[in-house]
């Protein structure tokens, strides 16, 4: 999923919370609450039933830091993997395992 430019407020389980990322499938949901917690964040997740029965249950994703925004820690690198690499893009968006590219030269390769 890509970022949203808007910093969202919200609760889940009584606990007001920055929106990460909301209508996220599962393995989605899975990955960003482990990169999230392991970078020191507290994540609160919200399952949300589907409409009918032919849609997946998605989740909604949020932390307790209010001043927590996704684009923001993202680019100004301010989040690691697992091995401690710096969080890029396109490693956010589950794109690559790889922490480089970074995101001006993945930029330069799709308009080529």
């Amino acid at each position: 999923m890509t970022f949203q430019g808007k910093h969202d407020f919200g609760e889940i389980e009584g606990t007001r919370v920055t929106f990460v990322e909301k209508g996220t499938t599962e393995d989605r949901m899975k990955f960003l609450k482990k990169l999230l917690e392991h970078n020191g964040f507290n994540v609160y997740v919200e399952k949300i039933a589907p409409a009918d029965e032919n849609n997946p249950e998605t989740y909604t994703i949020g932390v307790d830091d209010l001043l927590f925004n996704p684009p923001i820690y993202v680019y100004e690198r301010r989040l690691k993997t697992f091995d401690n690499h710096i969080v890029s893009p396109a490693y956010w968006e589950q794109k690559t395992e790889e922490t480089k590219p970074q995101y001006w030269e993945e930029m330069f390769r799709n308009n080529s």
